[in-house]
């Protein structure tokens, strides 16, 4: 143990001597440092702000979208080019699949909406009344519109918290009139705003499905079916995915009459499959942040080398000294890379503290969400330490072997 504090008071003595040479040293790992904690900290916090916004809409939700077709020649259309649910999918879904608590078929619309001498070009769902509690909106002020509305086609809207501040800034919406191309439509409510979410129906109109088709040309199947953009299902249990997915395929299979080895012309995906696929994506791109940080890593251990060898050509003599003194090599090896550990280190746990200001500056300033984890940290300082252990190691090496009588003829 004596040994050890020997040689960390040795190595003290080294870096404290040459005070501006061992700073712009640790300069270099600091800022190589923060570069990777900063960096790796924005990728983790815009993974964990995107999977809590996909948890938020509800994680038991399965999502069915129109899919692609194979065009006469083999060319295969995009994923969504083609429209290829129906309402009536919806509704034999909701009839025949287990485990479902909830069906939503929307279609989706963009159309001029003017409200007094306000106007927007604005989203417009048309939705069934599951809508809402399929993806747990809620409502800020008014109403839903209800199974009547649905039934009779009433012209009745609930407006998004975006499109609400845009058509009528300081004043209540409810029970105005806003104007859709030729239609005039009664607003009944305002949704409670989810902020700037993945699927977030804050710059969306909501209306009933039966309405829209009413004021809008939908298209048809070439069996009269009424096209729609999307359905979503709620199930019972989040156990029951899997199981649900395959009963939902089985069935809409069947019903497009798609034959056996054909590519099916829609697909259907769960929230948590969705998360789980989003989340993989960002750690890559984070993974790929930290690796274009750490080339400023690598650069300072380049650094630490070469000031580690300049050190050992001006110590040539002391080395000599101790050498004659009774040193063996691996005394003066380890001296040496105790050294370059040391300058690592320190510069690792600074690095490691401006990292993290850094990216509590940016998280509070609302710039982009931030999160810096241990394992990032972990990462960083175990970088650094190898980075001395690998740099330093040649310059320790180096001056282990030198010659004690050559060494103490140096001036």
């Amino acid at each position: 143990m004596k040994k050890w504090w020997e040689v960390l008071a040795t190595a003290w003595v080294g870096v404290a001597t040459h005070k501006l040479r061992s700073f712009l040293t640790i300069l270099g790992i600091v800022i190589g440092v923060a570069a990777v904690i900063t960096l790796m900290s924005i990728g983790k916090g815009v993974e964990a702000r995107i999977v809590s916004n996909i948890e938020s809409l509800g994680s038991n939700l399965i999502i069915i979208r129109p899919g692609a077709v194979t065009a006469a020649g083999g060319v295969r259309g995009a994923f969504g080019g083609v429209q290829t649910l129906t309402l009536e999918d919806a509704t034999a879904i909701s009839l025949t699949a287990s485990d479902v608590t909830t069906v939503a078929p929307f279609s989706s619309s963009s159309m001029q909406v003017v409200a007094g001498n306000q106007n927007m070009r604005a989203a417009i769902t048309g939705i069934t009344p599951d809508y809402i509690q399929a993806y747990n909106l809620q409502i800020a002020s008014g109403s839903f519109f209800s199974n009547y509305d649905y039934d009779a086609g009433t012209k009745v809207a609930v407006l998004g918290a975006s499109v609400t501040e845009t058509l009528f800034t300081g004043s209540d919406p409810v029970g105005q009139q806003v104007r859709m191309g030729n239609n005039v439509v009664r607003v009944i409510g305002v949704l409670e705003s989810k902020g700037a979410t993945m699927g977030s129906a804050d710059d969306t109109i909501l209306m009933p499905l039966s309405t829209l088709q009413q004021m809008v040309s939908q298209p048809r199947t070439s069996r009269g079916e009424h096209i729609v953009s999307s359905i979503t299902l709620a199930v019972t249990d989040q156990a029951q995915t899997s199981s649900v997915i395959d009963q939902i395929t089985s069935l809409l299979r069947a019903r497009h009459q798609i034959t056996t080895g054909g590519d099916n012309d829609f697909t259907v995906t769960s929230m948590e499959e969705l998360a789980s696929t989003l989340s993989e994506a960002i750690g890559t791109m984070t993974l790929l942040l930290g690796a274009i940080a750490a080339i400023s890593l690598l650069v300072g251990g380049i650094g630490v080398m070469n000031i580690m060898l300049v050190s050992v050509v001006e110590r040539t003599r002391e080395i000599g000294i101790l050498k004659a003194l009774g040193a063996r090599e691996r005394d003066i090896w380890g001296q040496f890379l105790v050294e370059a550990i040391f300058l690592t280190l320190t510069g690792g746990i600074i690095g490691v503290a401006l990292g993290w200001a850094a990216s509590s500056l940016v998280s509070r300033l609302d710039i982009i969400p931030t999160l810096v984890s241990a394992d990032i940290v972990v990462l960083a300082v175990s970088v650094s330490i190898a980075i001395g252990l690998f740099f330093g190691f040649y310059p320790a090496w180096n001056g282990s072997r030198l010659d004690p009588i050559e060494a103490l003829r140096s001036q």
